[in-house]
């Protein structure tokens, strides 16, 4: 079978090459205006002054990756609509997080999400959980590049070296310089481009095929618009029930817990306004999802009767985007320079989103308290500023380093971003441990970190799985050039599911789910059971602001009626009422 040749001409290059510059340049010019990136509040909190819209832009940039545009099209293509329910469970999860997780945040004000375990638990607690969260990202920053790097190397003849090297040095460039303010208007930006890339492949097909209604019918009859699967069983991988559960606790970790996140809402200047940019942001995630999803429809209308994965045409199905693009669109100059521009682009949010957050982290958990500890005085304003810049621009060569590795070890892709999603359940699992109940204690909470990290790591790792159940397609369409090379994917044999350990069945989406519960039981458990709270952690739980609002006004009130009894019985008989007092 001939190789289709990439179609990938001068103006696509140079609308590519307008977008690098574009970015680039909203970092210079963040970095010459306002305070000039002086502060470290300016330049880790965008001096908690921005409008909640690009706010809210940028928290759905900040994870919505280019593997998230190229996945969410295949997954459509491939197993049909049933993930759209998963906009549901962000709506539902949305309220949690921004009236029971943020107001705790907030009251904190901390650059780091982290305080807030130190505060309630201890620095063991406060360290470990940052540097799991530092792994999770390292890792989850390189395959953002690398992964999109590979799938548009063979069809747009764009080199993958080139591709993670522009990338990669532009983004490092733009937020090193231009601090958070940067971030955020870059992520508007480069929104929009997603916006119109997946809007591009939408409009091509429905011009193609003649209207919407067009469209569906074909993937009607293909077996790609059933929604309605209500199945209790968590072995199966897609239903409501895992969509909304599973997607629900993947959104909170994300969203609720997350220092990428805390630390965007962190830039606005009250609570009300950051509630605001979280609820915004649920709409303008849910619109990108849709039309991502529709876009998978709109591809499986071209290739329903000839599919690329099954003839050979391309490795994978993440690669159908691209193909697509390539072949519909590369004939009008620059659309196909739009699209890649569109999928570089949410790299970029994604990777800047990362670079400065970790670098907030570094600076707050680690090399603050070395740096007190070893000179004894604090860092400075003005090395805290120069240090964190320093530091961001290496993990930005991290990240980098890391996209070069993944072409060198192929199994480090799904292993990381499996392991991004095993930590995110259990690192909300301890947040919520210390949020929502009183009794948890550092020991407690981090045995039960551990077993919920064991657990979910095993349910990832643990071989052998079932292979998911692909809907079926066609080659009847198919040239016979085409029919000569292919291998029926009908001829692969089907394994008994039954001969499966069931862990290993359940579906991906209940990893994070696992993984909260068993560090919530066992958490809460030990805590109770085996381990007593120490000196700082009884007056943290005597705190109302390390608490979810409605705990917090409990012990507000408990506190005040306290206070009320000095006055009436006298500061001894107060002592001997609050010490004994069991919260």
């Amino acid at each position: 079978m001939a190789v289709r040749q990439p179609l990938f001409g001068t103006w696509d290059y140079v609308v590519l090459v307008i977008v690098l510059l574009v970015s680039s340049m909203v970092g210079v010019y963040y970095r010459f205006t306002g305070g000039k990136q002086r502060t470290t509040k300016e330049y880790l909190l965008a001096d908690k002054n921005m409008p909640f819209l690009p706010v809210a832009f940028s928290l759905m940039a900040s994870f919505m990756s280019a593997i998230t545009l190229l996945g969410v099209s295949s997954e459509n293509y491939t197993f049909g609509i049933q993930f759209v329910v998963i906009n549901l469970s962000y709506g539902i999860f949305t309220w949690v997080a921004a009236y029971l997780y943020l107001p705790v945040f907030f009251q904190l004000q901390a650059t780091s999400a982290y305080e807030y375990l130190e505060r309630r638990f201890g620095k063991t607690t406060r360290t470990i959980a940052s540097l799991l969260y530092t792994f999770q990202m390292v890792l989850y920053m390189g395959i953002v590049l690398y992964a999109p790097a590979i799938a548009l190397e063979a069809l747009t003849g764009i080199n993958r070296v080139s591709a993670i090297s522009s990338v990669g040095l532009v983004c490092i460039f733009y937020s090193t310089i231009g601090g958070m303010k940067a971030v955020l208007m870059t992520d508007v930006f480069q929104s929009l481009l997603m916006f119109a890339a997946v809007m591009s492949i939408i409009v091509c097909a429905v011009i193609d095929k003649g209207s919407f209604a067009e469209i569906w019918r074909i993937a009607e009859e293909g077996g790609r618009t059933e929604i309605l699967n209500f199945d209790l069983d968590p072995t199966v991988r897609h239903t409501w029930f895992t969509l909304i559960i599973g997607g629900g606790v993947t959104f909170l970790s994300l969203y609720g817990v997350n220092q990428t996140q805390v630390q965007r809402y962190l830039t606005v200047k009250d609570l009300k306004t950051a509630q605001k940019a979280l609820w915004w942001n649920w709409p303008i995630l849910t619109f990108l999802s849709l039309t991502t999803s529709f876009s998978g429809l709109a591809i499986y209308s071209k290739y329903h009767d000839c599919d690329p994965v099954t003839t050979k045409v391309i490795r994978s199905s993440d690669q159908l985007m691209p193909l697509y693009v390539v072949e519909s669109m590369g004939h009008i100059p620059g659309l196909s320079g739009l699209f890649v521009a569109g999928i570089f682009s949410a790299s970029l949010s994604t990777v800047s989103a990362a670079v400065n957050s970790l670098a907030a982290v570094a600076v707050e958990d680690y090399y603050k308290p070395l740096y007190k500890r070893f000179y004894k005085y604090a860092l400075s304003e003005k090395r805290a500023l120069i240090h964190s810049k320093l530091i961001a621009f290496v993990y930005g060569g991290i990240c980098l380093l890391i996209a070069f590795l993944a072409q060198v070890l192929g199994g480090v892709l799904q292993a990381s971003l499996t392991i991004f999603g095993a930590i995110g359940g259990p690192l909300l699992g301890i947040f919520t441990l210390g949020m929502f109940t009183t009794r948890a204690n550092q020991k407690g909470t981090l045995f039960g970190l551990c077993c919920g990290v064991g657990l979910s790591l095993w349910m990832a790792f643990g071989q052998p799985k079932p292979p998911p159940p692909k809907l079926p397609v066609s080659v009847e369409g198919c040239d016979k050039d085409f029919l000569l090379n292919y291998t029926m994917a009908a001829s692969a044999v089907h394994s008994d599911e039954s001969s499966y350990f069931w862990l290993y069945k359940v579906s991906y989406l209940y990893l994070g789910v696992f993984g909260l519960l068993c560090t919530l039981l066992v958490g809460y458990m030990s805590s109770i059971m085996f381990f007593k709270r120490s000196e700082s952690e009884e007056k943290s739980v005597k705190n109302p602001d390390l608490f979810i609002p409605p705990l917090s006004r409990r012990l507000a009130e408990k506190r005040n009626n306290n206070l009320t009894r000095i006055s009436d019985n006298g500061i001894g008989s107060f002592r001997n009422t609050y010490d004994t007092h069991v919260l």
